[in-house]
């Protein structure tokens, strides 16, 4: 290991990280609060700035992926589908295979400049998380429960308030519903086979009841599907705790743009168009396993500087008082004092691998257990 990538894994590095990230998060959850007084007054105003705000935050967790570790993606598409990359809105169907499948998402979203605006279906819990989830209730994201008879109405509420979101956004949405584990492939594929659906290799069967009520909710508004599918090289398995100590990833995803008008506007009809897709998927997969390489011309979107530059902000900001603040605890002498200070560094480094671990693919959704065997009405 050379020097850089010793030091990136020092957790003194990850203790920078997480202080930088958590305290402009608390910073940015507050600015937001406050942004709720221009609602009645000019919404579309609140927007803009709330989408700035997001920007500030899930700009953080890209730059490590890009400049921190360095992961490199290569986009395989249609050189005549590129140019309108960024310039529309559109539906993102990525598959969710790895731990940092979400950031490579985020990355699409930031090279292509719509990552502050960009939308996720999310799972309800998650807008009482600090930080991330108060900066989504703020951005509008579309939270779902994963129980159909109440997410059919809350869902299509929050489709509808996008239909004038001012901003382009990308629509991220992992229809599998949890991350792939050769466990839950096994139960899926049962039930697959119980309803008469050709079994998949390298996905989980689609949930197309989100995806049906998302592509009549936005139908209109956004241009075009995106059928995003991800791999890595060499039989990479990217972790975020590999992120974070710098370690260097190099991702193939292929885009494949979907005009919207192409996708049927019946639900029974959407879902077995969305059954076809990741049959295709599948095959795009089994391509990338064989020859090392998706379909398409690759292209490598340039880095934009804006996310380095964000951090780099936050962190001249907010690590000169910290220092000073250490520095003095340190120098007093106090016997309690540097207990109390080490007990501080304990429970930070806990709190990075907690966070670490929410993201890890054993700890997902309970899709494979036991109990959760039944057969699925979808």
């Amino acid at each position: 290991m050379d020097l850089a990538g010793l030091l990136k894994s020092q957790f003194l590095c990850h203790l920078v990280f997480c202080y930088v990230f958590i305290a402009s998060g608390l910073i940015v959850n507050t600015i937001q609060l406050l942004t709720l007084l221009l609602w009645p007054i000019n919404k579309q105003l609140f927007r803009r700035i709330n989408c700035r705000l997001s920007y500030c935050v899930s700009s953080q967790l890209v730059m490590l992926l890009e400049w921190w570790s360095g992961t490199e993606c290569v986009i395989h598409t249609d050189p005549q589908a590129y140019p309108k990359f960024g310039k529309e809105n559109a539906i993102v169907v990525l598959n969710h295979k790895f731990e940092i499948d979400f950031l490579c998402g985020w990355s699409l979203a930031e090279r292509f400049g719509v990552l502050g605006g960009s939308k996720v279906l999310a799972k309800k819990e998650l807008a009482y998380v600090p930080i991330i989830g108060w900066m989504w209730y703020f951005t509008e994201m579309v939270f779902c429960t994963r129980k159909w008879e109440h997410d059919r109405k809350t869902v299509a509420r929050g489709l509808l308030r996008l239909r004038d979101y001012p901003e382009k956004y990308f629509f991220l949405i992992h229809c599998e519903g949890t991350r792939f584990t050769e466990k839950k492939h096994q139960v899926s594929m049962q039930v697959a086979q119980a309803k008469g659906l050709p079994s998949l290799k390298h996905h989980l069967l689609p949930r197309t009841k989100g995806f049906a009520i998302t592509v009549r909710g936005l139908r209109d508004v956004v241009s075009a599907v995106y059928d995003c599918t991800l791999n890595f090289r060499n039989n990479e398995n990217p972790t975020l705790l590999g992120v974070l100590n710098g370690k260097k990833y190099h991702a193939d995803l292929y885009v494949r743009r979907i005009p919207l008008e192409e996708v049927p506007e019946d639900g029974d009809k959407c879902a077995a168009w969305l059954h076809k897709l990741y049959q295709e998927k599948d095959a795009f997969q089994e391509q990338y396993c064989r020859t090392g390489t998706f379909p398409g011309t690759p292209m490598v979107p340039p880095r934009r500087p804006w996310a380095l530059l964000n951090w780099l902000f936050w962190a001249s900001l907010l690590l000169c008082p910290f220092v000073r603040f250490l520095v003095s605890m340190v120098s007093s002498g106090s016997s309690l004092t540097l207990a109390s200070f080490v007990l501080v560094l304990f429970v930070a480094s806990m709190g990075v691998r907690w966070m670490i671990g929410v993201t890890e693919i054993d700890k997902g959704s309970a899709y494979g257990d036991t109990d959760s065997k039944q057969k699925q009405s979808d």
